[in-house]
């Protein structure tokens, strides 16, 4: 691929200090020639390093970088500068419907009950446990709100207790580029051990509580690479490597058993999984392949009772259930558990002593089948909702009978469950309180079925508040994902009740290149087929239409990451169905990063997306990625969102694609973006600062709605 950056600034870059013009950045154009295809990038120049960023006094080039996003945030204050007030209702609305010293509830592990609390008026959580005996104290085990004191993001992950219950490791990034430092607390002294190790993300403990072993990664890709092992006392200098992941389409993560008996170490990639396993009794052993890795095949494994089990997609589109003796772990040895079936997709997999859980999708619902290990009998847990969500729990404890779990559905909050696997009964232990006068029975839910061009039947979630009518007139937010397999749940989300209460409906699109109505929904739209998640949200938009539950001007739509790449792709697409769109963290330039190894996370999507080095995938690619494919036409108004220091989605992408669309599109339609300076990919760490964000978003769209 040949590059050529050409010396030419054509256009001059105004920082309008009123804010009463759009910015115009500056034009350099950049050449990017490959298969005889040359495609001009005039704002390639707003790409900057990680210490470009970080230095103290910053260069010419990261200097207009910055004078270009301070004059996008300060156009967009000041354009939005009459949705203050509707901004300041909003947040305190959507605050006051949080209970804010609200607990969760209590889990058993190894011998304490573990929780999390949040107190009156802070931002982050605190973290508690108590041993399982009478009179037992509460135990402060950490308070983020410490660490985060002086910090402008503070998030903290991996938290994880010494199996001899003695030292509390957790993980903390304080920059958001998910590089995360671990440290070590004595927690019989409360204090912090000397051991610190950066870069890393996260760790598993062995059996003797004195070695972690923990992930390392790649500082400029960001790619998990490297497992070390850790003795506690001694430096991170001296940690041992154990595994190096070589092949840079791979990605490593690491867990532990049911059993406690095993360290797992799993290096995937989308197509491809190969798992390693060590005793957790003895951490100075090697990683030992549980089964070698093998092109399409992806599986993952558990154990107990000296057997593991399998989840695998050999010859299985939709997975199968395998087990073996731990003995005997290749997969000639491997035995049917659960079958392969064509409208059963098997996703997640929880083991006790005398019974398994699995969670199955079929029709685009998850249900969980309970067996018994004894006897092979077989039973499911109920769920009365037309349209819900629901997800295994904290199930740390494989003595127990009980199953834990999530539920929530468009109308009903968060709530946690067991279900009893010996007689049945099921148990509310602990649902979200929502403030602020909620009641479910104000609200109707329905799933609807929208019908693509090409015959595909696509579910659509759909919630209002009762006396919604359809006649045409109504507004709504259409909301959609549509990759990696994941699927957008239809989970309680109290921030649009706002919405609801001011005359919107609020609808989820579960379009293909999720996973919701099987892996084949999946395959369908990603790679070769990706084309079909644009098409399908766009048929489900004029669905929604033709049913006369909104219009075309009524009608906004939202979406976050590869939800913004769905953003950008449908509006150049057919952006008169849309009045107004949020694109938030926006993948939008695919050829480019694609293109680009260094870009971090980069290597192991080219099977989500496709390699563009090959011409086929860089055709395909080329031609719905929204940063190439922007156009003179009219575009509906829009807000992009973004964080400086993002590190799924690298900021310049949202920047140079608001640029090229204020020199391209031909209405006078809204364009305003808001870039994070001090945050990531989720945003705020803050639980309040990120609702400050999403009351800008509503804000947006419902000052264009005239509500």
């Amino acid at each position: 691929m040949k590059k050529i950056l050409l010396p030419i600034a054509t256009v001059c870059f105004c920082a309008c200090q009123q804010g009463d013009k759009p910015p115009v950045a500056k034009i350099i154009p950049h050449e990017m020639t490959l298969f005889d295809d040359t495609r001009v990038d005039n704002y390639y120049w707003m790409r900057l390093s990680d210490e470009q960023k970080s230095a103290a006094t910053p260069d010419a080039q990261t200097q207009d970088v910055l004078d270009y996003i301070s004059a996008e945030n300060a156009y967009r204050e000041a354009q939005m500068q009459p949705t203050l007030a509707l901004q300041n209702e909003l947040f305190e609305e959507m605050k006051g419907r949080i209970k804010q010293d609200e607990s969760t509830a209590p889990y058993l592990d190894n011998g304490f009950w573990y929780w999390t609390k949040y107190e009156e008026g802070k931002e982050y959580p605190l973290y508690y446990r108590k041993a399982d005996s009478e009179g037992a104290a509460d135990e402060l085990l950490l308070d983020v709100n410490r660490l985060a004191e002086g910090k402008k993001y503070c998030s903290v992950t991996s938290l994880s207790v010494s199996p001899d219950n003695k030292i509390l490791a957790y993980a903390v990034d304080y920059v958001s580029r998910r590089r995360y430092t671990l440290h070590f607390i004595d927690l019989a002294s409360g204090q912090l051990i000397g051991d610190s190790i950066p870069d890393c993300s996260g760790g598993v403990w062995a059996n003797d509580s004195k070695t972690l072993f923990y992930v390392a990664k790649d500082i400029q890709t960001l790619r998990n690479y490297r497992v070390l092992r850790h003795t506690i006392g001694t430096p991170a200098s001296a940690d041992a490597l154990c595994f190096e992941e070589t092949d840079e389409t791979f990605n490593i993560s690491l867990d532990k058993s049911q059993s406690r008996k095993y360290i797992l170490l799993e290096s995937h990639q989308t197509l491809s999984t190969e798992t390693l396993i060590l005793d957790a009794d003895h951490p100075e052993g090697t990683f030992k392949v549980f089964n070698p890795r093998e092109a399409d095949h992806l599986y993952s494994i558990d154990h107990i009772n000296g057997t593991f089990y399998i989840l695998s997609n050999k010859d299985a589109l939709n997975f199968k259930l395998m087990k073996t003796a731990e003995t005997a772990t290749e997969e000639k040895n491997w035995q049917e558990v659960i079958a392969h079936r064509q409208d059963v997709l098997l996703s997640r997999l929880v083991l006790f002593n005398n019974f398994f859980a699995v969670s199955e999708r079929q029709n685009g619902l998850y249900r969980f089948r309970i067996v018994n290990l004894k006897d092979g009998s077989e039973q499911f847990v109920p769920f009365a909702e037309e349209d819900y969500a629901v997800s295994f729990s904290n199930n740390v404890e494989p003595a127990s009978a009980e199953l834990r779990y999530n539920y929530s559905s468009l109308t009903t909050p968060n709530s946690v469950f067991t279900y009893n696997m010996l007689n049945g009964e099921t148990k509310l232990l602990k649902e979200a309180t929502v403030l602020g006068g909620f009641d479910k029975n104000n609200y109707e839910t329905k799933r609807l079925w929208a019908t693509a061009k090409d015959g595909t039947k696509v579910p659509i979630s759909i919630v209002y508040r009762k006396g919604f009518n359809k006649d045409g007139n109504g507004k709504m937010l259409l909301y959609a994902y549509g990759s990696y397999g994941s699927p957008s749940e239809s989970s309680f989300n109290s921030q649009v009740l706002s919405l609801l209460d001011r005359g919107f409906a609020y609808a989820i699109a579960h379009i293909r290149g999720g996973s919701e109505m099987g892996r084949q929904w999946y395959e369908n739209g990603k790679l070769l087929h990706k084309i079909n998640t644009f098409t399908d949200f766009n048929d489900c938009a004029r669905f929604l239409i033709e049913e006369k539950y909104t219009s075309p001007s009524g009608l906004f739509a939202m979406g976050r990451s590869a939800g913004g790449l769905l953003m950008g792709a449908v509006i150049n697409m057919e952006p008169e169905l849309y009045q107004g769109v949020v694109a938030g963290v926006p993948f939008v330039d695919v050829v480019s990063t694609m293109l680009d190894a260094s870009i971090p996370l980069t290597t192991f999507e080219w099977d989500e997306w496709g390699d563009p080095s090959k011409k086929e995938y860089y055709e395909y690619m080329l031609s719905y990625s929204p940063y190439d494919q922007v156009k003179a036409q009219n575009y509906p108004n829009l807000l992009v969102t973004t964080s400086f220091w993002d590190s799924q989605v690298q900021y310049w992408e949202p920047l140079k694609w608001v640029a090229k669309l204020r020199a391209l599109k031909t209405d006078n339609n809204a364009l305003y973006l808001y870039c994070n300076m001090n945050a990531g990919h989720g945003g705020a760490s803050g639980r309040f600062e990120q609702l400050q964000s999403r009351a800008m978003e509503y804000a947006f769209i419902l000052s264009l709605s005239g509500k």
